[in-house]
């Protein structure tokens, strides 16, 4: 395993993140998501994401449960808030009142006094940002936390937050955004304002639920057993299972094969090219899945081939469906 600093801060993480969203509580037995985080754990793999909303809590239950008596100060354990967590209407958000009664059940779940990283999971538009923040500062203050982030905010929305968290003197270092081969809309603002900021991003889906592993083919139905096929994640995949997409990530498989890494590995390795990305966030429904992806951690990919991934994908690049080849944002800076 190789590690990276998040963002510009002291706080060093693995480059491979293990996830549990849409599996742990949900689509992966207990049994199979305590195997998973085992195999990340003799991985090298030390940090771990989740959120509250994540099979209504479960999911952070579960990997409470998976980490129990391993040396807590060797392991960095993110979660997250704003979604719905239940019927009231303070039960979502970035209050005050949603973020104080959130981090408390979050490490009740986690089993844990405190968690690395608390990440606001969406921007909340009905919420005064500086009523945010000067929670994020009571958390941080607190001691329940050590470090905050954001997921998916936009440019001019880090950046407001960061403005605050500097007055504050609380550490916001990092955004999690959807981030691909096929997803680079984040290249266009957010990682240059987030290099700017010391902002780190911790990447998820980086191989587009799967798709990026080649398993889906063109004119053929998904396979048995796929989250394209499972209830609760088939939204997620759908965006992606278009035959022109598909088509072109099957001629990816002679590069990965001449990289000498599989499918998976070559996608992971891809985003981790970008100096901005501290970690990629992994999710698995296997153990075997996570000592095969793990594989990309420390591998560098030659400029030749960056430039062969992009001619096979441009123009199928799904950045946004309103983008189009001229306007869409560059692979590399």
């Amino acid at each position: 395993m190789e590690f990276r600093h998040l963002g510009r801060s002291g706080l060093v993480i693995s480059e491979i993140a293990y996830g549990n969203w849409l599996t742990h509580g949900s689509q992966v037995e207990e049994q199979a998501a305590a195997a998973c985080i085992r195999a990340a754990l003799d991985a090298g793999i030390t940090t771990f994401d989740t959120a509250d909303v994540y099979a209504e809590g479960r999911a952070e239950e579960v990997l409470g449960r998976a980490l129990r008596g391993e040396r807590r100060a060797g392991l960095e354990i993110f979660t997250k808030v704003y979604f719905p967590v239940g019927p009231g209407r303070n039960d979502r958000g970035l209050s005050r009142k949603h973020i104080a009664e959130s981090i408390d059940a979050s490490l009740r779940r986690l089993q844990t006094d405190y968690v690395d990283l608390y990440q606001a999971h969406r921007y909340d538009p009905e919420t005064p940002l500086e009523e945010t923040m000067e929670a994020f500062a009571d958390v941080v203050r607190s001691g329940k936390a050590l470090y905050i982030g954001v997921s998916e905010w936009t440019a001019e929305q880090i950046r407001a937050a960061y403005r605050l968290a500097r007055e504050l003197r609380i550490p916001l270092v990092s955004n999690q955004p959807q981030y691909s081969m096929l997803w680079r809309i984040v290249e266009g603002e957010v990682v240059p304002t987030s290099e700017e900021l010391g902002i780190g991003q911790i990447v998820w889906s980086p191989i587009a639920q799967g798709v990026l592993t080649g398993k889906y083919r063109p004119g053929t139905p998904p396979p048995a057993g796929s989250r394209a096929t499972d209830e609760t994640g088939a939204n997620f995949v759908a965006r992606w299972l278009r035959d022109d997409v598909l088509t072109r990530v099957q001629q990816l498989e002679p590069l990965a094969a001449q990289a000498g890494l599989s499918m998976a590995q070559l996608a992971v390795a891809w985003v981790l090219q970008n100096s901005n990305v501290s970690a990629a966030i992994m999710g698995a429904s296997r153990p075997e899945q996570v000592t095969e992806n793990v594989k990309a951690a420390g591998v560098r990919l030659d400029g030749d081939l960056l430039a062969k991934i992009d001619e096979v994908l441009d123009p199928v690049v799904i950045s946004d469906p309103a983008l189009t080849k001229a306007n869409a944002p560059k692979v590399r800076n």
